[in-house]
């Protein structure tokens, strides 16, 4: 969503740092800032007077000792890009007695019903028992959706039918008490326009339930639209907060930007994806960085600790330095990467890094087909590869739907990844033989070969060469035995 405005912010400080600044070039900035900021589709008197702050700022201010001019006027356009977007505010505050009500409302198509599961479910990851009740009564699907996705996250849809949605919701709240559920969450009904209608339900559903927390969700990909239902809801409904979902997606992310200034209610959670996983807390620090192209690495260090276990990557260590690394392990490995999502949505939160591979397709089925071959082995294959050969290839190239040249591949890529990993174990090695500060004697120092690694260390381990070479013995013999009966 963000790729084309951090380009466009990239270079603009680019030229900031390297050039010259006076305040001529400041200005030719801020008119290219604003110039990006309008193509984005962020409103206009947003735009307006997030400039005329930035150049109040920039424009004449002492530069700071030890810090380049053009690095002061970046920090000045990324502290007031924070402070537009807003401050953060996703927590939800729970009541101390009874369960907390949090009414979902929002247009029609903007998410809301699997947005109302994901929230379930990060609250439930967080120790609540939420229950989900079923009040959008105009679309006929939406029920049933909510009672699958439900299912899914494990968590109770509430629903009765023949009701309307007011009363279903206020019986909702005396079905949570009895089962002792500590969170209602109310998925109202959504219409393709704000309407007299749609607003008299929610109210009423409103002033029956006396939510705790009233959330609009919004779809990103809409816009400004977007930024004008949010406006038209919060002057009708007691909005708490909002909700932008499918922010993954190619719109050009103008409404996450106008939204906190034009509605004055902050953003609490974004989606991320379809699954239901994908629902995260809103970091305006994090998301003014990914604007500005500076990447998000605490997103990115989240994710890995979201799909990494502690104990099983300090195991891993272990192999690894141990030259144990074995294709179970690879496979492993791969899973975790597909968990944390797309390729390219985790390059993108790497500073330096999402900018340069803006363009790249990644094909991730990839992973996919590896972990289909590896699956394909046999426990002695996956942790002795080398033991695989043709007819191997050809059994495990049949088992995974792929071809041997895809088996051969893998197993050539895997070997020079194995060798790339021995050779942390060679350093950790001549680490352990370097000698202290007291052992630094001219004869230490006049024979550094002696704690250097061995240059010729084959990356097997000798258990492996033992078996690989029993292994070729074996095969030798039997085509000598082979060849004999043909003779015979």
């Amino acid at each position: 969503m963000f790729e084309h405005i951090a380009d466009r912010f990239s270079s603009i400080f680019t030229k900031w740092r390297t050039g010259k600044l006076t305040d001529d070039t400041v200005r030719e900035g801020l008119r290219e800032v604003r110039r990006a900021l309008l193509e984005a589709d962020v409103n206009v008197g947003v735009v307006r007077d997030f400039l005329a702050k930035v150049e109040a700022k920039a424009i004449g201010a002492d530069v700071l000792t030890g810090v380049e001019p053009g690095q002061q006027v970046v920090k000045i356009v990324h502290d007031e890009l924070i402070s537009l977007v807003g401050e953060e505010d996703s927590q939800i505050p729970f009541a101390k007695t009874g369960a907390t009500v949090i009414l979902m409302a929002g247009l029609q198509g903007s998410g809301k019903t699997t947005t109302c599961a994901k929230l379930a479910r990060l609250l439930t990851e967080n120790g609540k028992r939420p229950l989900l009740v079923a009040a959008d009564l105009q679309r006929p699907a939406a029920i049933e959706q909510l009672k699958v996705l439900g299912a899914q996250i494990s968590v109770p849809v509430f629903h009765q039918a023949g009701l309307k949605a007011p009363e279903l919701c206020a019986r909702a709240l005396a079905a949570a008490e009895l089962d002792n559920r500590d969170v209602v969450i109310l998925d109202t009904a959504g219409r393709l326009h704000v309407d007299d209608e749609l607003m008299a339900e929610v109210a009423e559903i409103h002033r029956r339930t006396s939510p705790h927390q009233t959330y609009l969700v919004v779809d990103a990909m809409t816009g400004q639209d977007a930024v004008n239902s949010a406006k038209a809801f919060n002057d009708r409904l007691p909005l708490d907060g909002v909700v932008v979902t499918k922010l993954d997606g190619d719109s050009r992310g103008g409404a996450i930007v106008s939204l906190r200034a034009t509605v004055g209610k902050p953003i609490k959670f974004v989606g991320m994806g379809e699954k239901l996983d994908a629902l995260q807390p809103f970091h305006p620090d994090r998301m003014a960085r990914r604007i500005l192209g500076m990447g998000d690495i605490l997103s990115f260090v989240e994710k890995a600790q979201s799909v990494v276990d502690e104990s099983k990557a300090k195991q891993l260590e272990e192999r690894i330095l141990k030259n144990k690394f074995d294709l179970q392990d690879f496979s492993e490995q791969l899973q975790a990467i597909r968990k944390m999502g797309s390729i390219k949505d985790l390059l993108g939160l790497i500073p330096g890094i999402g900018s340069k591979f803006a363009g790249l397709n990644v094909d991730e089925s990839i992973f996919r087909k590896y972990q289909s071959i590896i699956g394909s082995m046999t426990k002695g294959e996956r942790a002795r590869p080398e033991l695989v050969d043709m007819s191997r290839r050809r059994r495990i190239a049949q088992g995974s739907g792929t071809s041997t040249n895809d088996v051969q591949t893998l197993l050539k890529q895997f070997d020079q990844m194995r060798k790339m990993m021995g050779k942390f174990g060679d350093i950790q090695d001549m680490a352990k033989r370097l000698p202290g500060p007291e052992e630094m004697t001219p004869e230490a120092l006049a024979n550094p070969q002696a704690f250097m690694p061995n240059p010729n260390r084959l990356f097997a381990t000798r258990e492996d060469k033992e078996v690989l070479k029993r292994y070729r013995a074996e095969r030798k013999k039997k085509k000598l035995q082979k060849k004999k009966n043909q003779r015979r």
